[in-house]
Order: structure tokens, then C-alpha cells, then sequence
């Protein structure tokens, strides 16, 4: 789902970029909730801003590879349950590549409370999660290979600096 934009304008000096904002998180943990709110506040303010509303939980469809490629902005709600998305992580990876690219997209790691070193590290329920996925993975050198790209994404997003929404 995608919001209404009138920043018209924009796409005059960025005409790669068909979304202003793409919204990455853990349905389960923010969408009726953090994400949702954001989402709204987004496009009540003109933002158009890429929000997938379906729940699959294997591969990301193309569109939505696509949909990151040609966004301005990654928003990434890192939350106590992001890790156990393989799709999750197979997103952050994209975001992540795009953000590497020439004239590539800002991303803006949000840490919904969960401590932004548990992300770099994987540390808490993030190492929960990759205990598993190194345990299911153990034999195969290709799902190893992803687990490491998981790894390095999450790493690398969480040392960009972002907010720190904790309840305290």
C-alpha cells in the first residue's frame, strides 16, 4: 500500500525515485502499533511512502524489491521480533546494497525498543533467532552464506545512528 503524495516537485530533481519513503518492519511486533502510526503521520504530510501490508513470510515478491530500489529513503523499525523475518532480513539486505549504490538511498535505522548494540551484535532475541538459523543452516554453505549476509546487513545498519524509542 502506498500513501498519496504531493511532492511533485521532487520527482523534477530525482527522477529515479518513485517513492519518497520505504517503510521496513516486523508486522507482528509494530504494524498496528509504531509503524502504523508513522505510516499515517507520513502520509497526512504529503510523504509517499511504500507500506506493504501483506503477511507472507518466504520470499519478498518482486515488486517489493522494487519498490526499495526506487525509494528515496529506507526506514527500518528494527523491533524485538525483526529477526525471526527471514523476510525481514532478506529486505534489510536490499536496503542495504541500494544504500551502496551511486546516488544511493538514506537509511534510517529506527530501534523500536530493543537496544541498537542487540542489532549490531545480535545479541538478545536477535541471537536467539540466529542460533537457530546457524543451527538449521549448519550443513549448507549456501544458507550459511545468507546468514552471514543477514549478519553484515544488521550490522552494518546499526551502526548508522538512528532513534532509540525504548520504554523506560
Amino acid at each position: 500500500m502506498a500513501s498519496s503524495s504531493s511532492f511533485a516537485s521532487n520527482s523534477q530533481y530525482r527522477p529515479r525515485w518513485k517513492y519518497d519513503v520505504f517503510l521496513s518492519f516486523r508486522g507482528i511486533d509494530t504494524r498496528k502499533t509504531f509503524t502504523g502510526h508513522l505510516y499515517e503521520g507520513l502520509k497526512n504530510r504529503g510523504i509517499f511512502t511504500f507500506l506493504d501490508d501483506s503477511r507472507m513470510e518466504d520470499s519478498i515478491p518482486e515488486e517489493r524489491l522494487k519498490a526499495i530500489e526506487v525509494s528515496q529513503f529506507a526506514l527500518v523499525v528494527f523491533s524485538k521480533n525483526f529477526a525471526t523475518s527471514r523476510w525481514c532480513l532478506n529486505e534489510l539486505v536490499k536496503i542495504m546494497e541500494c544504500k551502496e549504490e551511486e546516488n544511493g538511498q538514506t537509511v534510517i535505522p529506527i530501534f523500536y525498543d530493543v537496544d541498537p548494540s542487540h542489532v549490531r551484535y545480535q545479541r538478545g532475541d536477535f541471537k536467539k533467532s540466529f542460533d537457530e538459523y546457524v543451527l538449521k543452516h549448519k550443513d549448507d554453505v549456501e544458507g550459511m552464506q545468507k546468514v552471514k549476509r543477514w549478519r553484515t546487513a544488521l550490522t552494518a545498519a546499526a551502526n548508522i545512528k538512528g532513534p532509540d524509542i525504548r520504554g523506560k
